[in-house]
């Protein structure tokens, strides 16, 4: 089979796609024959060992799928060889086959494809975690989503709208806003070319009730200043590759509170709290009321291109390697 190894440090086209031997599934293992992977930031810093997440080289890169079965490990039951399944896991998923434990596979919804489902788990278990748990957002409250277009914002728009409120999308050009709006967004905001504090301001001139932040950079402090009273901010990532250092005045006059969303760490420390992502973003789906955006499809040789793409912010919505 071939596969995306990080053999060191570095940055994506220091990657090698390699020919590897079929991994054989242990115990509470399975085998996934690839046929989309979601490609995400944080891949990208992994590899670059920005990441809190850091493996020790060579490993496989990716850690979001969708694919068929293709074999099951011992001690592994309610799966079957053929059956569509989705993943989220720690690496390896930019190849043909992947190894997966079978308890972070569920199965494919018939009406998805597998590029969708290859985008769902990251966004949106994020956008679930972050405005649902953590902002506990209210019918009528208003969410403003930095990088709206991005794949996370574009999830947190739909979140967002889903629980009952008014959003506020910000992104860097008009064809990135259109797709925000595409996606429900009752405001948009061009911070490349228009001020945000004051644009915030004339939107919501009580304040913003809760901000998703994937972005950082000189966003952060305006979006800071123009909260409501009591307001949430949601620290997601810095896409925008400075991380801000925010006045702490503004969060005691506002009486706002700042909380950081890592969502692998919830996962694994909180049992509790990832059932209930899975359940809300199952729910969701159902209803429709979620549907992943995937703008870009890539072959695995260009791996290297998916990653830089979204290190530079060219992607709208979710893109995928298509093995």
């Amino acid at each position: 089979m071939r596969a995306i190894v990080c053999k060191h440090y570095g940055p994506p086209q220091s990657l090698v796609l390699e020919e590897l031997p079929e991994p054989v599934p242990g115990p509470g293992q399975l085998v996934v024959e690839v046929r989309a992977a979601g490609v995400n930031f944080p891949d990208a810093l992994v590899v670059q060992g920005k990441h809190q997440y850091r493996p020790v080289p060579p490993f496989g890169v990716g850690c979001e799928l969708a694919g068929t079965i293709k074999a099951l490990g011992p001690r592994v039951g309610g799966f079957s060889i053929g059956q569509r399944v989705y993943a989220q896991g720690s690496h390896g998923a930019f190849a043909e086959v992947a190894l997966v434990d079978a308890d972070a596979v569920r199965p494919m919804p018939d009406d998805l494809s597998f590029e969708a489902a290859a985008g769902l788990s990251i966004t949106y278990n994020t956008a679930y975690y972050s405005l649902v748990i953590l902002g506990r957002v209210s019918p009528g409250e208003t969410v403003l989503v930095l990088g709206g277009a991005g794949g996370v914002g574009l999830a947190a728009i739909e979140v967002a709208k889903a629980c009952g409120a008014r959003v506020v999308a910000a992104a860097s050009n008009p064809e990135k806003l259109a797709v925000c709006a595409a996606a429900g967004a009752d405001m948009l905001i061009n911070y490349s070319a228009e001020n945000l504090r004051e644009r915030l301001r004339h939107f919501a001139p009580q304040g913003v009730n809760v901000v998703l932040d994937p972005v950082g950079g000189a966003y952060a402090e305006p979006s800071l200043r123009a909260m409501a009273w009591q307001g949430r901010y949601l620290v997601v990532g810095f896409a925008a590759g400075e991380i801000p250092k925010i006045p702490l005045n503004l969060v005691l006059l506002k009486g706002c509170s700042v909380t950081g969303v890592f969502l692998g760490e919830a996962l694994s420390r909180e049992p509790e709290t990832a059932r209930a992502i899975e359940t809300g973003v199952g729910e969701l789906m159902a209803a429709g009321k979620i549907r992943p955006y995937v703008s870009a499809r890539y072959p695995l040789e260009r791996t290297a291109d998916a990653l830089n793409d979204l290190l530079m912010r060219r992607v709208i919505g979710k893109i995928v390697i298509t093995p």
